[in-house]
């Protein structure tokens, strides 16, 4: 069966090395389908590349070959991977991907096209690189009512924050760490801001619960303000700070959906998630906890799932996968704010008679050289906005939600 690859950058060099490592396994696994790749689209020249001659810079050599079945489209962006992946759709083509950005703004069509036209749209690769999550919760998790999930979904991140932890970096020193072993982008605007992780949260929340969210759904924030004081004062609790992606469900109207900064008590399997490995834990209401952990990016791990793909995709060639969700609505996404009950880390230019008499019970921490004006505490459990209430009139240096995964 012949295939095509769009984008020949990290992924899709990644892809072609799968398919062709395993040439002999795959027939085995796909019912004796071998995969042959008949085209590589990238507008960048590679010479010296051993694939010369299947490199393309036109898409309609991949669009009008009938032989192509299925196209990995690991190009990133939103467009022009929207409009090539609409038309392969419609040309019935079963397209998978690794495009986070691409399938949390345009899943929903491109799901819809793809079952209009008897294809696939397929993208293990899209939230958690070589980590499988995409099937876990739709199939093996299919018999339970998902509770919520809770994820460390971005590596540069979790790196950052494991260098300040464990090594005593600042947020600036460990950012450049992380640039220059390559983890991070010269712009990492998308990793530390949170939005990478927001896509994912949008993707896993569409598939848990059935209808489109979208990335202006959930209400992100990153870590750009976790100081080495936070981490010195949650490490005297046995805690860690992590970004997480958390997804709630409140009613069949209804879930909550956020990326932030959490305090993860040591004992949670996500406190042992260090540098750049990823972890999803999924809360179901008949197995209950269940984690799935690894590398959630790199060239071959986030290939190996786009090829994964690909053998569903041949293996289903002559039918289509009962996948994918319904249309979204405005008010889906609730306000966590005001509806989600949880304790909170606070840190602030405040005596404890002040706190004292905003909260009926804290818990004081402490840390090493800790100004005699500055106090630390862990919440009762409240909502976010009863905090901020309670906050009037003090000087807050930083708030982090406390998770209870």
């Amino acid at each position: 069966m012949k295939i095509a690859v769009m984008g020949y950058g990290t992924v899709g060099s990644g892809v072609v090395e799968v398919i062709e490592a395993h040439s002999d396994v795959i027939p085995k696994r796909t019912g004796g389908k071998s995969l042959e790749v008949a085209h590589i689209l990238d507008l960048r020249d590679f010479p010296g590349d051993s694939h010369a001659s299947l490199f393309t810079k036109d898409f309609y050599d991949i669009l009008n070959d009938d032989e192509v079945k299925i196209v990995a489209e690991t190009m990133g962006g939103v467009n022009p991977a929207f409009d090539f992946t609409m038309k392969l759709l419609q040309a019935g083509k079963s397209v998978v991907t690794s495009n986070k950005e691409l399938v949390a703004h345009k899943g929903l069509e491109l799901l819809e096209t793809a079952e209009k036209n008897g294809v696939n749209y397929l993208f293990e690769a899209s939230v958690g690189g070589g980590i499988p999550i995409i099937r876990p919760i739709t199939q093996c998790l299919a018999a339970n009512n998902i509770e919520g999930i809770a994820g460390i979904l971005n590596g540069t991140t979790n790196f950052i924050l494991t260098m300040m932890i464990e090594k005593g970096m600042s947020f600036d020193e460990a950012l450049k760490l992380a640039q220059d072993k390559g983890y991070a982008e010269k712009d990492p605007t998308a990793d530390v801001q949170g939005h990478d992780a927001c896509r994912k949260v949008c993707i896993l929340a569409s598939l848990a619960f059935g209808k489109h969210v979208y990335p202006s759904q959930v209400e992100t924030e990153g870590i750009t303000n976790i100081s080495l004081e936070d981490v010195s004062y949650i490490n005297s609790v046995d805690g860690v700070i992590k970004l997480l992606g958390q997804i709630k469900y409140i009613s069949e109207d209804s879930i909550a959906a956020f990326v932030s900064p959490a305090v993860v008590y040591h004992g949670s399997q996500l406190a042992s998630v260090h540098d750049v490995f990823n972890a999803v834990l999924v809360r179901g209401d008949a197995v209950g906890d269940v984690c799935f952990y690894g590398p959630g990016a790199g060239k071959l791990p986030t290939a190996s799932a786009v090829v994964a793909d690909m053998i569903d995709c041949a293996k289903h060639s002559d039918r289509k996968k009962i996948f994918g969700w319904g249309a979204g609505e405005e008010d889906y996404v609730v306000d966590y704010k005001a509806c989600i009950k949880m304790p909170f880390y606070v840190r602030a230019k405040a005596t404890c008679t002040q706190i004292n008499s905003a909260f009926s019970e804290v818990k004081y921490l402490s840390r090493k050289g800790q100004p005699s004006d500055e106090v630390a505490f862990i919440t009762d459990i409240m909502t976010e906005n009863e905090l901020k209430k309670r906050l009037d009139g003090i000087p807050v240096l930083n708030i982090i939600k406390v998770t209870n995964y």
